[in-house]
């Protein structure tokens, strides 16, 4: 609930990381931030875009794939938060909304 009611972007991602659990259950509290943060800029995003977003998705869903542990999904769950923080803080600076 906490990251689901954070103000921003930046601050669901904060409550992410002080709420993780290095473990297979960050994939659901990270797609909670991606949530957050995709709101900033994904209704913006025009086809090239949002083809180097999805690519850059992609990137942390294939990065850990070879590794067993859950730890390693709790990786690619805050890969994929990392992205949308990034593409959030962009949209923001370029006052895009």
């Amino acid at each position: 609930d906490l990251i689901r009611k954070a103000p921003s972007c930046d601050a669901a991602m904060e409550q992410f990381e002080a709420c993780a659990y290095g473990a297979s259950g960050d994939t659901g509290l990270g797609q909670i931030v991606r949530e957050k943060c995709e709101a900033d800029f994904l209704r913006r995003l025009g086809k090239p875009e949002r083809a180097a977003y999805a690519a850059a998705i992609n990137r942390c869903n294939r990065k850990y794939r070879n590794e067993s542990g859950t730890m390693y999904r709790s990786f690619e769950a805050f890969c994929r938060a990392e992205v949308a923080q990034k593409y959030s803080r962009r949209a923001k600076k370029t006052g895009a909304r």
